[in-house]
C-alpha cells in the first residue's frame, strides 16, 4: 500500500507539471487557466505518453516510473522551447566561412618545397585547357612546359574529351574562333603565322593540329590552335587547281611519331604528305573499279576510321575510302535516303555516321543515320527534337556539319534564323550554342565552315 501511495504521489506530481508546462505558453494579456487533464491530453498526444494506473497490474507500474527515473527520460518534463528560427542564407555562409577561416592551415615551405616535379607536370596534364593558360603566368618552368617531352608524355596518357571546333564566321573569314562544349565557351585566337591576305580554311585535324588550305586550293598549313604551333607544307608536285577534298591521320598515338594528309581531286588525281619525310608522294593510282570523275561532296569532310580515310561521293551515291597504311582504295555504292539534302559523313567509336537535312512537303528535321556494315545501308538512328524542327517549317533551311569526331555542330540557317546546336552520338544528346560574338562585334555570326580537332598542348605541326 505504501508502494502504491507513493505511485499516486508521482503521477499527481507528473499531472500539475503538464499542467504548468505542457501546453504553449498564453498569450501575455490573457489569464492563466490550466486546463482540464483530458483537454490537455488531446492537444499534447503527439509530444506526451500518458500512464493509465486503474489498469495493469500496480508493481509494472511502479518499476516502469522508477526504471525512467534511473534512465533519464524524464527529462521529458522540461519547459517546451519553441524550435531554433531558421537562419538566413548569408547568416549561414557567414558562419561557414568563419569557421573555415578559423580551419585553414598554413602550407608549409619545408613539405612542399621538396614536391617532385613529374607529379606537377602529371597533376597539370589534367586541368582544363583554359585553365592551363592561366596556370604558365605562374613562373617560367611551368611556362616551358609545352616544350617538355616528359609534359607530352604525360598530355598523352590523359583521356581525351570533348573536341573542340574550330570555326570561321562570314564576316570575318581571316580570323578563326574555336568553341569549348565543356564550358560552353567561344575562344578568339590570333595565329599571327597565317596568310592575312588571303582567304585560309580549315580542312582536316589530328591529334591537336588543324590542316588550313586557301581558298585557291594551292597552299597547306598546319597549325596546334592552342600553342600557335605552325609549318607551311612544301608545294605540291602536282598542280590542280579544282577543287580537293583532304583528309589527315596519326602515323601513331600523337604527332610525335608524324602525321600525314591526303588530298584528292574530282579526276582521280591524289597525293600524300608525310611529316616525317616532310614531302609528298603520289603512292600509286586509283583502281579502275572506282568511277570517274569522283562527284565527291565537298560538303562533307573526310571521315578517319582506324587508320582509313572516307570520302562522300554522288553519281554513283557512296563512300570512297582509302587506307593510309596500305595506300589502298576501295568504293562501296551505298544509296542516300530519300529527300535528304546538305548531308555529311561522321564517325563516332569506328562506326561510320550520317547526318543529313529530310525535307518533306514543308516540313524540315535533322536526322541521323548509321551504316550497317552486314548490308551497306543507312539506318535511321535519332533525329531532332520536333518541337526544335518546328522553328524550320515553311523555310528554306541550309546546314553545315562542322565536326565528325563524335561530338557535331550544326549550323543551322535561313533569312530568318541562325541556329548553332551540337549532338553527342553516344548520348543522343541536342544541346543549343550560344551565339558566336566576334570582340568587339555587335551581333552573331553565323558559321561559315569549321572543323572539329580535339585539344591538346604538346601538339607540334
Amino acid at each position: 500500500m505504501e508502494e502504491l501511495a507513493m505511485l499516486r504521489q508521482l503521477v499527481g506530481q507528473l499531472q500539475e507539471l503538464l499542467e504548468l508546462y505542457g501546453s504553449r505558453p498564453p498569450h501575455p494579456l490573457q489569464p492563466l487557466h490550466p486546463l482540464p487533464l483530458s483537454q490537455l491530453h488531446s492537444q499534447q498526444h503527439n509530444r506526451w505518453c500518458f500512464l493509465n494506473v486503474d489498469d495493469g497490474s500496480t508493481d509494472d507500474y511502479y518499476s516502469l516510473i522508477m526504471a525512467a527515473g534511473k534512465s533519464g527520460s524524464l527529462k521529458m518534463l522540461e519547459p517546451y522551447k519553441p524550435p531554433p528560427a531558421k537562419k538566413s542564407r548569408k547568416e549561414r555562409t557567414r558562419g561557414k566561412s568563419s569557421r573555415t577561416a578559423n580551419t585553414v592551415e598554413v602550407m608549409e615551405q619545408q613539405i612542399w618545397k621538396d614536391f617532385p616535379e613529374d607529379l606537377f607536370e602529371a597533376v597539370i596534364a589534367r586541368l582544363p585547357i583554359a585553365t592551363f593558360f592561366r596556370f604558365r603566368s605562374v613562373c617560367q618552368k611551368w611556362n616551358y612546359l609545352l616544350n617538355s617531352q616528359s609534359f607530352s608524355q604525360y598530355c598523352a596518357q590523359v583521356p581525351q574529351g570533348n573536341p573542340w571546333f574550330y570555326t570561321i564566321t562570314h564576316e570575318n573569314v581571316n580570323s578563326g574562333a574555336m568553341y569549348d562544349p565543356s564550358l560552353k565557351k567561344w575562344h578568339h585566337p590570333s595565329i599571327s603565322s597565317l596568310p592575312n591576305k588571303i582567304i585560309i580554311l580549315p580542312v582536316a585535324s589530328a591529334g591537336g593540329l588543324v590542316c588550313f588550305l586557301d581558298i585557291g586550293h594551292r597552299n597547306f598549313y598546319v597549325c596546334n590552335p592552342l600553342s600557335q604551333s605552325f609549318k607551311e607544307l612544301p608545294a605540291r608536285s602536282v598542280k590542280v587547281w579544282s577543287r580537293v577534298a583532304v583528309g589527315m591521320t596519326l602515323n601513331g598515338n600523337s604527332t610525335i611519331e608524324g602525321y600525314k594528309i591526303l588530298w584528292v581531286g574530282c579526276d582521280g588525281e591524289f597525293e600524300v604528305y608525310d611529316s616525317v619525310k616532310n614531302s609528298w608522294t603520289r603512292p600509286g593510282n586509283m583502281p579502275s573499279s572506282i568511277k570517274l570523275p569522283l562527284s565527291l561532296n565537298f560538303r562533307s569532310q573526310a571521315v578517319s576510321s582506324d587508320g582509313t580515310l572516307h570520302f562522300m561521293r554522288s553519281d554513283p551515291e557512296g563512300i570512297v575510302s582509302y587506307d593510309m597504311a596500305t595506300g589502298v582504295w576501295k568504293q562501296d555504292i551505298i544509296p542516300a535516303p530519300l529527300h535528304l539534302t546538305d548531308h555529311t559523313l561522321a564517325e563516332c567509336g569506328g562506326r561510320i555516321m550520317l547526318v543529313g537535312l529530310l525535307t518533306k512537303n514543308a516540313a524540315t528535321c535533322v536526322c541521323i543515320w548509321e551504316l550497317q556494315k552486314m548490308t551497306l545501308l543507312w539506318k535511321e538512328v535519332d533525329r531532332m527534337p520536333n518541337i526544335w524542327c518546328l522553328e524550320f517549317y515553311g523555310k528554306h533551311v541550309r546546314m553545315t556539319c562542322l565536326g565528325n569526331k563524335g561530338l557535331l555542330m550544326l549550323s543551322l540557317r535561313s533569312k530568318q534564323m541562325n541556329r548553332l546546336v551540337t549532338y553527342n552520338v553516344s548520348s543522343r544528346e541536342w544541346l543549343k550554342v550560344p551565339g558566336c560574338v566576334v570582340p568587339r562585334g555587335r551581333k552573331r555570326q553565323w558559321i561559315a565552315c569549321g572543323t572539329a580537332f580535339h585539344p591538346c598542348l604538346t601538339a607540334v605541326a
